[in-house]
């Protein structure tokens, strides 16, 4: 007698589809991961009229289209997902989830999926909306925005997990998500583009988590990331991302905090 089997793949795969279900009744969540993500362009474009982009090599496009970029991963997949992460926890769906065949890596990716599926299809959406409105053209070193946008989906989810562990409830993921969301929008590069800050002050915010993400979809359509940068933009997130899943390994939590 055959028994049957599944795969890595699949558990996900089944995963994902059940969080999307559940994504789908969480009309809170949904608004923001949909429709927030499409609003805040608007203000970063009046911020940047404020601007010299022009002194400083940009274009209107060139700071528009990375930001509204970097908002999706802020708020559609980071934001999400920790309110998704916190919400399955505090549900005991993860408890139960690990006593089955799942790894925790698959558990968490799967639950990650519909979160990501939202951000990439925002971020063509953007993208193409940006191409056409601010007349950016077409990316001119494009491995350099999709390795931006990789490593930005997979630094989000983890950063997200992370936040939960320190998140009491699906209410207060509002206040936990705050200073990565904040920190993010103000200083990596999307309201404000780092090369129009000072260099001392522009060296720092090289460093935050969001950054390199930001640099390298920029590098993707203006071409003009040298060799140096991207190695440096590519270590950045490589190394916020090792950190990121360190910190998952050691405090993430499965059972409902007490």
């Amino acid at each position: 007698m055959s028994t049957a089997t599944t795969t890595p793949a699949g558990r996900m795969t089944s995963l994902a589809r059940a969080e999307l279900t559940l994504l789908g009744r969480s009309r809170g969540t949904l608004f923001a991961a949909l429709f927030v993500p499409l609003i805040l362009p608007l203000s970063a474009r009046e911020a940047a009229k404020q601007m010299d982009l022009a002194e400083a090599g940009l274009t209107l496009g060139t700071v528009i289209l990375p930001a509204s970029i970097g908002f999706s991963l802020l708020y559609a997949v980071y934001a999400t997902l920790v309110s998704v992460y916190t919400a399955r926890r505090e549900e005991l769906v993860l408890k139960r989830l690990r006593t089955g065949e799942p790894r925790d890596t698959e558990i968490l990716a799967g639950a990650a999926l519909p979160a990501v599926a939202v951000g990439l299809a925002q971020s063509v959406v953007l993208a193409i909306g940006c191409t056409v409105l601010l007349d950016v053209g077409a990316p001119r070193a494009p491995h350099l925005a999709v390795l931006g946008l990789l490593s930005g989906f997979v630094l989000c989810a983890a950063l997200a997990a992370v936040t939960s562990s320190f998140t009491r409830s699906v209410e207060s993921a509002q206040v936990t998500t705050l200073p990565v969301v904040f920190l993010s929008m103000i200083f990596s590069g999307m309201f404000v583009p780092l090369e129009v800050l000072p260099d001392r002050m522009a060296s720092v915010c090289e460093l935050l988590p969001l950054t390199p993400v930001i640099t390298l979809v920029r590098g993707g359509w203006t071409g003009e990331l040298s060799a140096y940068e991207t190695l440096g933009a590519v270590t950045t997130a490589l190394a916020w991302t090792v950190l990121a899943v360190f910190a998952v390994r050691r405090w993430f939590r499965w059972e409902p905090r007490r």
